[in-house]
């Protein structure tokens, strides 16, 4: 079908993944904004200009759970001293650092660039889990929103699509006051936070790329009854993010304090249902993995952070089995390739265990689908088909002149990309229908790098 509106351009694309198949050739009209006029196998008879893709294309991936900042300490936490101990809540001491160290220029320069590198990589859209909310010495901005503007901002600049969730985080673990190096992150009250979310509501509104979305950090982090009416009082059509049994020592601390392990605790006392994104749930018990299923939650998992932290392997082939809904996020940013996140997904299960089919099937076409679907519900999208008439063109484009593309059957051609292409086989990201990096080059690649180099000689972290 072609829309009657006028057509700017027409990418001609030697593959296209679409609606579960392969359209080869595809043709992808857009008008003068971005968004899908047609999609056929055939040219147009309106087309006038038309760009000619020696490429393999697949809708945009979703990041659904990042913390921008971290990209500047990314690679830091890495040196171990003889005979120290070092996890996740060692870390956290470096974050805090690396939190306490970047004013509201720096931190949209870190973000501009990372998200610069995430549309290299295949992303499109992103969640940004945002916690750094207030000054250096913990005091809020004028703007209480300012932080998160600031990424929105970045977001911009990059060309990304970017779904804003301002986080509450209140305590520094079940019962207690949160310390000192938190004081960025802290909102006192459900008010306090509210205030928050409604100024970063008005940021969100005056910016065409950006979406809002809303969370607690963790069962930990929140006074348990005011996380109950954060959610009840709180937005009712928009995704509700939080962090889940990351860590065994949360799972300990809260059976200490509540007599319930956390992924219990959230169904026995909230209404869990598709608008819950849940980040890691990296611990669960099989009543929790049936449950959150049985839901239709969705866990967003990081692969590379949760394996750099130690966090642990989620039971991803028993929730797959039950139906249970899945995306990825790239959190700290060790790791932003996407392939590498669904490669570690699948290889941590055939090594716990032993077995090659963690999924049934095309497994690739699977985790493509499944991402791409439940990525877009995080965001706040829709979970319809990302490539349609009246949708913004968002893709991101595999080299097929790259040998082992070009030499593989369409049959494979899937396979091939996720389980053995790499980030040199990208030919480029499109989004709104315009290349922003194409040949591993950003558009505005230099500018973005430059005040990223200026940010990190003034925090001299690395």
């Amino acid at each position: 079908m072609t829309s009657v509106q006028t057509i700017h351009k027409t990418f001609r694309f030697t593959h296209l993944w679409y609606k579960a198949t392969w359209l080869s050739p595809a043709f992808v009209s857009v008008d003068v904004e971005g968004h899908i006029l047609s999609i056929t196998s055939d040219l147009p008879q309106q087309a006038s200009a038309v760009e000619y893709v020696n490429g393999i294309a697949l809708p945009g991936f979703q990041n659904a759970h990042s913390h921008a900042f971290q990209y500047a300490m990314a690679g830091l936490a890495e040196q171990h001293a003889p005979g120290t101990h070092d996890d996740f809540w060692t870390w956290r001491e470096a974050m805090y650092q690396c939190a306490l160290s970047v004013n509201p220029d720096e931190a949209e320069a870190i973000a501009a660039m990372l998200y610069a590198e995430m549309l290299r990589h295949g992303y499109t859209d992103v969640v940004e889990f945002h916690y750094l909310h207030h000054d250096k010495d913990g005091r809020p901005y004028q703007n209480l929103a300012e932080m998160g503007e600031r990424m929105v901002a970045a977001a911009a600049r990059a060309g990304i699509n970017i779904t804003l969730v301002p986080v509450f985080y209140q305590k520094g673990g079940f019962g207690l006051e949160p310390q000192v190096r938190q004081r960025r992150f802290i909102s006192r009250t459900v008010e306090d936070y509210f205030n928050l979310l409604d100024d970063s509501a008005a940021v969100v509104k005056a910016s065409k790329h950006a979406r809002l979305g809303f969370s607690v950090h963790s069962l930990r982090a929140v006074d348990l009854e005011d996380i109950k009416t954060t959610f009840q009082q709180g937005p009712t059509s928009i995704p509700f993010h939080l962090h889940l049994a990351e860590q065994k020592k949360e799972i300990e601390d809260c059976i200490a304090y509540t007599k319930q392990r956390p992924a219990t605790w959230l169904l026995n006392n909230l209404p869990v249902n598709e608008r819950f994104h849940l980040v890691h749930s990296t611990h669960l018990s099989d009543a929790e993995v049936e449950g959150l299923a049985k839901e239709n939650a969705d866990v967003v998992l990081c692969p590379s952070t949760e394996g750099n932290l130690g966090d642990g392997i989620f039971r991803m082939k028993e929730y797959v089995k039950l139906g249970g809904k899945w995306c990825i996020g790239t959190d700290s940013h060790i790791g932003i390739n996407p392939l590498e996140e669904f490669r570690m997904i699948d290889y941590r299960q055939r090594l716990v265990t032993n077995q090659r089919n963690t999924f049934e099937g095309d497994a690739a076409a699977y985790m493509v689908e499944a991402e791409v679907k439940n990525g877009r519900n995080a965001m706040g999208l829709s979970g319809d088909a990302p490539l349609q008439v009246g949708k913004s063109l968002n893709v991101v484009v595999y080299d097929g002149t790259a040998p082992l593309l070009a030499n593989t059957s369409q049959e494979k051609l899937m396979a091939s990309i996720v389980y053995a292409s790499d980030s040199a086989m990208v030919l480029g990201t499109i989004v709104n229908g315009q290349w922003l990096v194409k040949h591993n080059k950003h558009i505005r690649g230099e500018g973005i790098q430059a005040a990223f180099a200026k940010a990190m000689r003034s925090i001299k972290n690395r």
